[in-house]
């Protein structure tokens, strides 16, 4: 079976793949190509997040803006030498579970970007790797660097 797409007002046929919905590119030009395929519709509405009532939209504000703060003060802490950061990586809070790991680690003083990245690649975490998405074996090898 194959599947049509439309490319420039040019038809191009490209093999099909169990009926999964797959990014193609045309081949001549390279500009990605949408299949047309029987009941897909691209609508606002697939993409969006679900409605959220008043409240609730309040309270995830009220969450959010806790965090921030918390968060804040975490960082103040660790500047002025109050926390140790391998306390905060080994046990963290959960307001600082979602927080980038390189974000943490540059909050504390000698640690800038180069050093914060240079930690980040000794241990194979990725930049955007959040503290609690952390494996055990990251967690503990980036413990251990820090306590040197």
């Amino acid at each position: 079976a194959r599947k049509l797409v439309k490319c420039l007002g040019k038809h191009v046929r490209f093999p099909s793949r169990d009926g999964a919905l797959y990014f193609l590119f045309c081949r001549p030009c390279q500009s990605p190509v949408l299949p047309l395929m029987l009941g897909f519709r691209m609508n606002k509405s697939s993409s969006q997040a679900p409605e959220r009532s008043l409240d609730q939209r309040m309270d995830a504000l009220r969450r959010a803006n806790e965090i921030r703060s918390l968060r804040a003060q975490l960082k103040r802490d660790l500047k002025e030498g109050n926390i140790q950061i391998a306390a905060v990586i080994s046990n963290p809070p959960e307001f600082v579970q979602t927080a980038k790991v390189f974000d943490i680690l540059i909050a504390v003083p000698k640690y800038g970007k180069v050093k914060a990245t240079r930690f980040l690649v000794h241990c194979k975490i990725s930049q955007g790797k959040t503290i609690g998405g952390l494996s055990e074996r990251q967690r503990a090898e980036l413990v251990a660097l820090l306590d040197h």
